[in-house]
């Protein structure tokens, strides 16, 4: 029962752990060339409506729109983005997970020893 409870909150904290890498690399890719583009062409379309005379209301309206249509292209593909890069996260994880405990299941006795010794080593090393 007990290590039932341990198996899910590890799961869950390996969940947490994919979601957050997940929402970094979606932040940054969300914000690509394409809505750099649109808002270079947004400015473009400004300043020649500025040019030509045209009504200062008009104009801050045609900002204003490009502005939250810009955000909203960007804020999609970031979703979108997020749930395959959280896909990705969590194969690469339980992926690392299985690795790890193949290696550990694999290991002798005198590569157990050794690993061993090097954490100790690199404990002392980060103590001080």
């Amino acid at each position: 029962m007990d290590e039932d409870k341990t198996t899910e909150q590890f799961i869950e904290k390996v969940k947490r752990l994919a979601g957050r890498r997940a929402m970094e690399r979606a932040q940054a890719a969300k914000w690509d060339i394409d809505v750099a583009a649109f808002y270079f062409a947004i400015l473009i379309l400004v300043i020649i409506l500025v040019y030509q005379g045209i009504r200062i209301e008009i104009v801050a309206a045609a900002a204003v729109t490009g502005i939250v249509m810009g955000w909203l292209i960007g804020w999609i593909k970031g979703k979108q983005k997020y749930h395959r890069f959280y896909d990705e996260e969590l194969l690469e994880l339980e992926l690392g997970l299985k690795n790890a405990a193949d290696r550990v299941v694999n290991a002798t006795p005198d590569e157990q020893t050794l690993k061993k010794q090097h954490k100790k080593k690199s404990r002392r090393k980060n103590a001080s």
